[in-house]
């Protein structure tokens, strides 16, 4: 899913790059050149709301937009509360998604 969403979003205009966990994103180096994540719930190891906690207690604003094929509506609601700016249950259209992002420059797949 990630590598699909990376090449449909980079066709549509913007810079992504794509990483295999929240580990590697945060020891990437690049949480500050990043514009926004798109960021999927279920993750191997790290989860995708624990990594929206860890970068909302160090601070960062980080716009994210979550993707979720089995998120309930109260986790989803939480996922919103705590500072996304989107959440799409799989299956999502790719337009609508990209709608949320076209003012973004950069994006980063986790």
């Amino acid at each position: 899913m990630s590598r699909m969403l990376a090449r449909i979003i980079s066709a549509a205009g913007f810079e992504v790059q794509s990483f295999g966990s929240a580990e590697a994103f945060l020891q990437s180096g690049r949480i500050d050149d990043s514009a926004c994540l798109i960021l999927d719930v279920d993750l191997p190891g790290m989860n995708g709301l624990e990594l929206q906690q860890k970068l909302n207690d160090s601070g960062n604003t980080l716009p994210i937009i979550f993707i979720s094929a089995e998120a309930t509506e109260a986790m989803q609601q939480k996922m919103l509360d705590s500072g996304a700016i989107g959440f799409f249950k799989k299956p999502f259209s790719i337009d609508s998604l990209l709608a949320k992002v076209r003012s973004v420059e950069s994006l980063t797949l986790i």
